[in-house]
């Protein structure tokens, strides 16, 4: 059981490393974050030892929402529609945590990650999602969770360029389409 204060400093520091990331991106200054949430860098490091288990602890949140969301999506109604919302979704979390997308690629791949079970999670979920697609017969059927995750990925990316962002939605539709073999969804 966490003290008060250190609850309330915990707390505080969640809530401006989430403001700071999405704005700065996954690189943000530690230093700037304890600045800015009033206490010494030390009490940061206290609570979160190293960045990734800071990152860790906002984007945490964030995969169990996706994870959740899959699970809503599986229920009866369109795959290829379940599918691509899961997947709009996905990119947009990642979109709005510059830097994030890197951390969990690497994350998949790292076991001792504070970030891997979390990420594995998320993207089994996907998996279900395209699975489920696939055996409706309206999702290519040579593509597996790790070409999802990769898509994700690049799509995030897309949206973080200066010079591409403006056809991110675009080029969503055209990943997207090429994912899914009946348009009807």
């Amino acid at each position: 059981m966490m003290r008060a204060d250190a609850k309330k400093n915990y707390d505080q520091l969640l809530a401006v490393a989430r403001a700071v990331v999405t704005e700065q991106g996954a690189d943000a200054s530690l230093r700037d974050i304890a600045r800015k949430a009033g206490v010494g860098l030390g009490t940061l490091y206290r609570h979160f030892p190293t960045r990734e288990a800071l990152l860790e602890a906002l984007l945490r949140t964030k995969f169990n929402e996706l994870t959740e969301r899959a699970s809503e999506l599986e229920t009866p109604g369109a795959p290829g529609d379940a599918l691509v919302t899961w997947l709009r979704e996905t990119v947009a979390m990642a979109h709005n945590y510059s830097g994030a997308i890197a951390l969990m690629v690497a994350a998949i791949a790292d076991e001792n990650s504070a970030l891997h079970a979390s990420c594995v999670t998320m993207k089994a979920a996907g998996t279900r999602l395209l699975v489920r697609a696939q055996t409706a017969g309206v999702a290519r059927s040579d593509m597996d969770g790790a070409d999802l995750f990769a898509l994700v990925g690049a799509l995030s990316w897309i949206g973080d360029q200066p010079s591409l962002a403006p056809r991110a939605d675009r080029l969503f539709e055209i990943i997207s389409s090429a994912i899914l073999t009946d348009q009807r969804r």
